[in-house]
């Protein structure tokens, strides 16, 4: 397999000296080139055509986010990872969208550099530990927090949700769970008012979006 060709970008010559000796330690990684600037790095960038960027966020002159999306705009093959001793949301989320691929928190252990460098490498996007964990669980609370999700719904409303997503008629829900057929269409109603569907067939891609019936049910 060929070497991973990493480019350091940031504007502390220890850092990136540092940066160098941990990356040559990794098997089938290979430094390229070091940049001092966001500049540097877009040059080098046009120059090299490195697999992996390893990009400081705060450099002067040019930033690393605006240094990432000159990069991305012309070298689809190179991969920027931004490193930065910054972790909130919005520095994370503008380096997604200027084209990075993944985010490394500063005080990382070595480890985690490698694992960053030959996730991206393969393609796939990183995220610090810290990070990631934090943003799932703001998800989980945005989610949870919809009008639509599933978790808005009682208990009883979801079991009349996955009955009437299997293809139950009104008496056969009734029935199964021994309530009257008003009761099931009283359920049903504010089942379909709480998600905002009024189709049936709409009802069943959500239960199958969400997980209550498999698509082949």
């Amino acid at each position: 397999m060929p070497a991973i060709r990493v480019l350091i970008a940031d504007d502390h010559a220890l850092v990136r000296a540092g940066m160098r000796s941990l990356l040559s330690g990794f098997d089938g990684v290979q430094v390229v080139g070091e940049a001092g600037n966001g500049r540097d790095a877009i040059e080098l960038s046009k120059l090299l055509g490195p697999d992996i960027v390893l990009m400081d966020i705060s450099m002067s002159g040019l930033n690393g986010l605006d240094a990432a999306e000159q990069v991305h705009s012309f070298c689809a093959r190179c991969k920027i990872i931004i490193l930065s001793m910054h972790s909130n949301d919005e520095y994370v989320a503008r380096a997604f969208r200027q084209g990075a691929k993944g985010y490394l928190i500063k005080d990382s252990a070595a480890s985690e550099l490698e694992v960053a460098v030959r996730t991206v490498a393969r393609g796939e996007k990183y995220l610090s530990p810290e990070i990631s964990t934090r943003m799932i669980d703001q998800y989980i609370d945005l989610v949870s927090g919809s009008s639509n999700s599933v978790e808005a719904l009682t208990p009883r409303q979801r079991e009349i949700l996955q009955l009437i997503a299997e293809g139950r008629t009104t008496r056969e829900i009734a029935v199964i769970l021994n309530i009257g057929v008003k009761t099931v269409e009283t359920y049903r109603t504010q089942l379909m008012d709480r998600l905002n569907i009024h189709r049936v067939a709409d009802l069943v891609r959500y239960a199958i979006r969400t997980g209550m019936i498999s698509p082949d049910t």
